[in-house]
């Protein structure tokens, strides 16, 4: 068997490497890495197929077929050929990249959009497996996909950054397949060269380190909110009477945020120094020897928690929660993970509570293809308060899917929504007419017409 690994990020490749090391794959014959940047602007990005730091990762796989240098100059997330088309590439790539079409398993990132919804629909016979990708992989499928995929979708592949919980991509049928903290730890360990420390960082007392999201440029918040945010997290960082506060920003963010961020630990009379360097995230707070990770609702704080036992703290994920629209935003599972985790007197950190908010937001968010989980919901909803009603849920969408603890609807409202894209109105106007058209017929019946 071949095994083809469609894979973009850093954190999905250290995810398969870490699999493949664990045995949790099972027996191949040839394992085959196709990569792709999957970046709006692909010249900027260094992918993961030419990234030097990846390199001892890429030796977990017997060869390497570069996508983005098959599709050039065509986007990779461009890609999706006619329907027609498709068995004439099956026939394409099964011969170049010497596959056997009948027998082959896909490990595909991102499954809902192209490449790897191009790739699932071009193999047919194929199986499927899904490779996480940070707390996104805790979210329900954001598009409904064809039985044809879904029915082939067996396993889905993921690093344990939230012990106990399952994710909600390709449930209820995919069956989950933790990678433990220990093999996802050595996997990133590969990821750096034991010589990439931060020379300018390197602690000679207690460290908290800090990381930038860079939120203004997803539209949740301006660029001063953004400062002021960060400010915050400057603040609880300084509480925690470190010797040196590290702060990584966000590669897109403005050196003005930075500076801001610079005069606020001088107040607090704490040393601040900026890092840059490729090093991730979990990595460098390991690094560091950090005591505690403060950051927005980046995956990497649930990461740290759970592979370094570094603790974690995030400022500012309410006003996130709020302000994400539309409510099937993919930023909320991981936005509701990381909140949940780091809120004080939260109710939601044994794993079996946790479980069961994912479970509600997912389906509030998605309740057609994961419809399965309407109970889950209403579980959960009978049993909280408001103040967590309304952190989690929005009112429109309690009363959109009558769900618990949504809100009451004046005689009119209730006349004029839709219930399953016809007003109330309407519906008792269609039932009406129905009932007379019955009467007429059965009158006619008995007349003998």
């Amino acid at each position: 068997m071949t095994q083809l690994f469609a894979l973009h990020s850093a954190y999905g490749l250290a995810t398969a490497a870490a699999a493949i090391d664990g045995g949790l794959l099972g027996d191949h014959g040839d394992r085959l890495l196709v990569p792709f940047v999957s970046a709006r602007v692909p010249e900027t990005t260094v992918g993961i197929a030419a990234d030097p730091a990846l390199a001892r990762l890429r030796e977990r796989f017997d060869r390497i077929e570069d996508l983005d240098a098959l599709l050039g100059p065509l986007h990779p997330s461009s890609w999706a050929p006619d329907d027609a088309d498709l068995p004439v590439l099956e026939r394409l790539l099964t011969r170049a990249w010497g596959l056997d079409a009948d027998d082959l398993e896909l490990l595909v990132q991102s499954p809902q959009v192209a490449p790897a919804r191009t790739l699932m629909a071009m193999f047919p016979r194929a199986r499927l497996t899904v490779i996480g990708d940070g707390l996104m992989t805790y979210s329900p499928m954001r598009v409904r996909m064809p039985h044809t995929v879904t029915a082939r979708i067996t396993r889905v592949v993921h690093a344990d950054v939230v012990p106990g919980v399952a994710p909600l991509v390709g449930s209820p049928h995919a069956v989950p397949v933790p990678v433990g903290p220990e093999l996802f730890r050595r996997a990133l360990a590969d990821a750096a060269p034991d010589d990439a420390a931060p020379a300018d960082a390197v602690p000679d007392g207690p460290v908290v380190l800090v990381l930038g999201q860079y939120l203004a440029a997803l539209g949740l918040m301006t660029d001063a909110e953004e400062v002021d945010l960060q400010r915050d997290m400057i603040d609880r960082a300084a509480r925690r009477s470190p010797h040196r506060i590290v702060f990584k920003p966000h590669p897109s963010a403005p050196p003005r945020v930075t500076d801001a961020l610079r005069e606020r630990a001088a107040f607090h009379d704490v040393e601040f120094v900026e890092y840059r360097g490729a090093l991730s995230a979990e990595l460098l707070a390991e690094r560091l020897d950090a005591q505690a990770v403060i950051a927005g609702f980046s995956t990497a704080l649930p990461t740290v928690r759970a592979l370094f036992g570094r603790d974690i703290d995030a400022v500012g994920t309410d006003a996130v929660l709020r302000r994400l629209s539309p409510y099937e935003n993919s930023n909320r599972i991981p936005a509701t993970i990381v909140d949940a985790l780091t809120r004080q007197d939260s109710p939601y950190r044994e794993p079996a509570r946790l479980q069961l908010l994912v479970d509600a937001v997912g389906y509030a968010m998605q309740p057609v293809i994961a419809a399965h989980l309407r109970e889950r919901a209403e579980l959960l909803l009978d049993g909280i308060g408001p103040d967590d009603r309304d952190r989690y849920f929005s009112p429109e969408r309690l009363l959109e899917l009558r769900l618990p603890g949504a809100p009451q609807q004046g005689l009119v409202g209730r006349a004029i929504r839709p219930v399953g894209g016809v007003g109330r109105v309407e519906e008792l106007k269609l039932t009406a007419l129905g009932a007379r058209r019955r009467v007429g017929r059965a009158w006619r019946a008995l007349r003998g017409r």
